[in-house]
């Protein structure tokens, strides 16, 4: 829910492309900042094909989707969601 008028209230989707960059100091005995399948399996177990309204208790804006992802991702310190061509959200601890 938005605090202003905007066709974004209506029912709608997105194809989102989402970037995730990890970090670390050291890798894992794998040889690993952190493995690729887990990011995959967090990102696509929480928002593909679900009615993300009812996933974030806050706006699903790109933004806040991004500081999800951020938040549930191990190592992770920045997300890029594009909404759309042109549309970019970047999401990025300090």
């Amino acid at each position: 829910m938005l605090s202003y008028e905007s066709k974004c209230e209506n029912l709608h989707g997105h194809n989102w492309i989402i970037v995730v960059y990890c970090k670390s100091e050291t890798l894992d005995q794998d040889g690993m900042v952190t493995d690729f399948t887990h990011i995959k399996k967090i990102v696509k177990d929480t928002f593909d094909h679900k009615y993300i309204n009812e996933v974030l208790d806050v706006n699903p804006s790109a933004e806040n989707i991004a500081r999800w992802i951020c938040d549930h991702v191990k190592n992770c310190y920045k997300v890029s969601v594009q909404e759309s061509e042109g549309n970019i959200a970047i999401y990025e601890r300090d």
